[in-house]
């Protein structure tokens, strides 16, 4: 197997499993998500799509359309994870209605949020889609 297609996989994976973690977070434990969650959700959602079609076709060229909203998406988790856990950042945009995004519903040893975990597998993506060397055209 290329290692082109390795990464591939590897980063629809874990869009797999973001996707499917805020799915849960949302409809089975019901925590509703705030506005910036909802920002990475509709940053991630698609995601899952366009590498899983990717990863079937074996087209690496997908990399052009999953690395922006991978890149966006890693700061508004970044700024998401910021907001939750130094209080200053809390008072730059405070949400308009509902949950406030400065709210912890998770908080594992006492770091892992759930924008933490966003963070990080938009990371990873950013990450699998550098790896994944496309030959240019001569």
């Amino acid at each position: 197997m290329d290692s082109r297609q390795l990464f591939l996989y590897a980063a629809w994976l874990v869009s797999l499993v973001a996707t499917l973690g805020s799915l849960y977070f949302s409809e089975v434990r019901g925590f509703i998500p705030c506005e910036l969650c909802w920002y990475q959700r509709i940053l991630m959602y698609p995601l899952a799509l366009l590498l899983g079609i990717g990863t079937f076709q074996s087209d690496f060229t997908v990399k052009k359309y999953v690395l922006p909203l991978a890149i966006i998406g890693w700061a508004v988790s970044l700024f998401h994870y910021l907001e939750q856990k130094i209080p200053g950042f809390a008072k730059i945009k405070p949400c308009a209605d509902g949950i406030p995004c400065s709210a912890e519903y998770i908080n594992w040893l006492g770091f892992i949020t759930i924008p933490f975990l966003a963070f990080t597998a938009f990371s990873m993506i950013i990450v699998l889609m550098l790896l994944i060397r496309i030959p240019r055209a001569k």
